[in-house]
């Protein structure tokens, strides 16, 4: 990892970089003469050059509407097949080893630097002596138990016309991209330097975050919102979803909560970018990102009052067949130095994980799999017990043993930020052209 920390300093993305920290000169709001570079550019086809496609090839000839067609895949693709071979009893945790494989507890015996959602954590004692590296790892301790964790729950009221009053078995990816969002509305509202206090009264905003994801429908990114706000991509209660439908299911509830509300009360502030490739990624292709396409999204957020507000990019895709092709591990391993990263909806069929940080060949990660009771959390509670949101065991798995379906997330605070992810990913790949 020390050659990524290397790149990023000439691009300012170290350790001392922050999510909430000013663009660089050069690349804010206004239009610049080099825009162009980037108009028409996928970034992630060299990023991550991908042959195969997040969808099944549909016939030409075929009448099914594009909703049938997504549906149709969600329930019949791999992922759901493979859960269904898997599920068939036992603990949470033993179905999660059993799909995933055994985890790690704890931090491997490397000294290598770990890089946690854009911060780089030095630990190795040769490089910064004793004292700084246990402070480091301190640090990065502090860091990992301060992202915000959703887990199964169990005890809430039933989802829709449903009996179902618990997602236990069924809702890890959903978990997943609530953590991913979660963090997304951290960085916007709390900024990248935010460590959870460890006295109380807590911040009003970190406690109005936990509260937009209770699990009721009166909170607005709960696991019945995005359930109902899904159904087209496949989503239902009790059904498994693979991380494609999951991003497109967060921007159809992006959405409708956009429509709800008026503009100075949004409760997700920012445009939703759902990147993908040629014909809505169903026939294959990079993702391909573009600045029209993302001021497209800001202004219709803004109901055409600005040209560029805060984003969220959420970016599936599909890096091999039944295992990441190792030519992307470089560039996966790389994704955790952008200030930018938001971490990687990702595992195995039926036992997704939130991603959010890396360590040579292994990624550490927060999981969903222990089952909960409900927790009512009042949005104005400061003195709340929010315990059940964090996380102080630290896991980590190969980096090469996560099922090629995935989806990573970005957030950029405006347009100075997404130039300079653009301009990171060109430099890693390699390919500046």
């Amino acid at each position: 990892m020390k050659g990524f920390h290397e790149r990023n300093d000439s691009l300012n993305c170290s350790s001392k970089a922050s999510i909430d920290s000013s663009p660089t000169p050069g690349t804010g709001s206004e239009p610049g003469p080099n825009d162009s570079k980037f108009s028409k550019t996928s970034l992630w086809s060299n990023f991550f050059a991908s042959a195969f496609s997040v969808f099944d090839t549909y016939s030409e000839s075929s009448s099914s509407s594009a909703c049938e067609k997504k549906s149709s895949f969600s329930k019949t693709n791999g992922w759901t097949a493979a859960v269904k071979r898997v599920v068939s009893g036992g603990s949470m945790r033993r179905i999660h080893e059993r799909v995933l494989g055994p985890s790690k507890i704890g931090i491997s015996s490397s000294t290598s630097d770990i890089w946690l959602l854009g911060l780089c954590y030095k630990i190795s004692q040769e490089s910064s002596g004793d004292v700084d590296a246990t402070s480091a790892l301190a640090a990065f301790k502090q860091d990992f138990s301060s992202r915000i964790l959703m887990t199964y729950r169990k005890g809430f009221d039933a989802i829709g016309e449903t009996k179902i009053t618990s997602d236990a078995c069924w809702g890890c990816m959903l978990r997943s991209s609530q953590m991913l969002v979660a963090q997304a509305l951290l960085f916007h509202r709390l900024g990248r330097s935010w460590r959870k206090p460890s006295q109380k009264p807590f911040d009003l905003a970190y406690i109005e975050i936990l509260h937009q994801f209770g699990d009721s429908e009166t909170s607005a990114f709960s696991i019945h919102n995005l359930v109902e706000a899904g159904k087209n991509y496949g989503l239902a209660a009790g059904s498994w979803v693979g991380p494609y439908a999951m991003c497109r299911s967060w921007e159809s509830l992006a959405r409708s909560k956009r429509e709800e509300n008026d503009l100075e009360c949004q409760l997700l502030p920012m445009a939703v970018y759902v990147v993908s490739g040629d014909e809505d990624g169903e026939r294959g292709g990079a993702p391909v990102v573009c600045i029209e396409d993302a001021s497209r999204h800001c202004f219709e957020f803004s109901r055409h009052q600005a040209d560029w507000t805060p984003i969220l990019l959420l970016v599936p895709l599909v890096l091999g067949l039944d295992k990441v092709n190792p030519r992307y591990i470089p560039s996966l391993q790389a994704t955790f130095t952008f200030p930018q990263c938001l971490g990687i909806l990702g595992g195995k069929p039926g036992a997704s994980t939130y991603i959010v940080g890396v360590q040579e060949e292994n990624v550490f990660y927060l999981d969903p799999h222990d089952v909960q009771p409900v927790v009512n959390l009042s949005s104005d509670n400061l003195e709340a017990d929010t315990s059940s949101y964090h996380c102080d065991i630290i896991r980590y798995i190969p980096l090469d043993s996560l099922d090629p379906s995935l989806a990573i997330g970005f957030f950029c605070r405006d347009k100075g930020f997404l130039v300079n992810l653009m301009i990171s990913m060109i430099f890693v790949s390699g390919h500046p052209n």
